[in-house]
Formats: C-alpha cells, sequence, structure tokens
C-alpha cells in the first residue's frame, strides 16, 4: 500500500531524513517510533506533500506520489491527523466530522463514512452540537482522527495520537485504532514514548537523527539493548 524507498529530506540546507524505507500493508498498524525532533513528522509532512523529498520515492497503491500536491495525495485515500489536533473552533462536533466528506465527495456515501467515525469513538456522540472551541485535549484528538476517517482513505497517518493526553482517555484513543485497522485500513503511527505503543502493532521503524536504525517487531525492539536506550532511556534499558 504505502511504500518509502530511499527517502531523502533537505530543510534549510540541513539533511532531515536521511535514506527512509520503510512500508505499510493494508490491515497493518506499523509505528515510526524516535525521540523529539528525530524526523517523524518531517516524514509524515513529505508523504502528504507538505515537503518535496531531496530525493527517494513515495508510492501509494502501486503509483508514485512523490511531489503531488497534498489534495492530490488526500483524494488518492491517504487521511491525517497531525499532532496539534486542530479542529475548527466555530463548527461544531458534528460539523467539523462531515468536513471530509466534502473534500473528497467520491466514493462511499457520507453517512456511511460518518456513521464509521462514531462508530471508532462513540464518546464523540455526546458532544454533536458542542463547539470546537469547547473540547478537551482528548476530544479534539478524537474528532481530529474522527475526522479523517470520514475522508474514506485506505491508509491513515497519526502523528503522536497519544501525546499529551490523559491516562483515562488513551485507552479510548486505542481502542480506536484497533477499529480502524480491524476494517483493514492500513495504519502509520508516530510515537515518542515506546510505552504508548499498542500490543496488537504489527512492525516497528525506530528513527534517529532522521536514519532508520532498527525495523522489526515490538518484541525484538525490546530486546535490542541498543534500541531501547534510544526510546526508553538508559536506566530502562539497563533494568
Amino acid at each position: 500500500m504505502l511504500q518509502l524507498t530511499d527517502l531523502k529530506v533537505d530543510i534549510q540546507g540541513s539533511r532531515i531524513l536521511n535514506g527512509i524505507s520503510l512500508s505499510v500493508a493494508a490491515g497493518e498498524l506499523v509505528c515510526l517510533i524516535g525521540r523529539n525532533g528525530a524526523g517523524k513528522t518531517t516524514t509524515f509532512r513529505s508523504i502528504m506533500g507538505y515537503r518535496r523529498p531531496s530525493a527517494g520515492r513515495i508510492a501509494f497503491d502501486g503509483a508514485e506520489i512523490t511531489g503531488l500536491p497534498t489534495w492530490r495525495i488526500a483524494q488518492s485515500g491517504v487521511g491525517f491527523a497531525p499532532e496539534e489536533s486542530e479542529v475548527y473552533a466555530d463548527l461544531t462536533v458534528a460539523e467539523n466530522i462531515e468536513l471530509s466528506t466534502w473534500t473528497r465527495p467520491k466514493g462511499r456515501p457520507a453517512a456511511t463514512r460518518i456513521e464509521e467515525a462514531y462508530a471508532v469513538f462513540p464518546k464523540l456522540k455526546q458532544y454533536l452540537a458542542r463547539g470546537g472551541a469547547q473540547l478537551s485535549g482528548g476530544e479534539r484528538k478524537m474528532v481530529s482522527i474522527a475526522r479523517a476517517l470520514t475522508l474514506d482513505p485506505k491508509l491513515l497517518l497519526l502523528d503522536e495520537p497519544f501525546e499529551g493526553l490523559s491516562p483515562a482517555i488513551i485507552p479510548l484513543i486505542a481502542e480506536g485504532v484497533a477499529s480502524i485497522r480491524a476494517m483493514g485500513k492500513g495504519v502509520l503511527m508516530a510515537e515518542s514514548n515506546v510505552h504508548h505503543v499498542p500490543d496488537y502493532v504489527d512492525r516497528l521503524y525506530v528513527l534517529e537523527r532522521g536514519e532508520l536504525m532498527f525495523a522489526g517487531t515490538l518484541a525484538e525492539a525490546h530486546r535490542d539493548r541498543g534500541v531501547m536506550r534510544v526510546i526508553a532511556g538508559d536506566a530502562e534499558a539497563m533494568a
């Protein structure tokens, strides 16, 4: 479904990504993990067309999308929920979630997509008429992911979906991600905290200073002392 091959990105003369290669198949949850500043968000922004790679290739569903405008990438079936989880303050929850069906009108009926988003996050049904400015951080996160879902994507990019959330909300987001994966959609998730990576993740890629230093399962990552020093800290790696 998604294939990055030797992706390189320069920003203001500095190499931010240096030869990134990774893949995500339909129905897979893949996690790109690394410390803040490692290049996770740059990877996502490059996939979505906000950043033009200096070299390398991005392919989705068998077609090259490298350098395409963002709207073309979204219409091809790639949804994106950024870390900031911005919602439109002047729109209600229902209007925020419905918005993506206007962006991609073709495909399945809008009502079907909206119903599917609420099935992933049923808690949002309580807040349909609430304005975006009245939402908590966790509620904004759910709305952001639900809005990306109503685009009807085959692949969903989730940038730090658990960052800054209360312990009570994290399980709701994790259950939602599991539901999305069970629909057969590919999910690429960026995360800086290894303890937030769901147990059901299919594969991990560990990014350090713009380069991939590991690819494998969560269990294999926990057995690799060098990887754990990067994603969990020296003290835990030595425990």
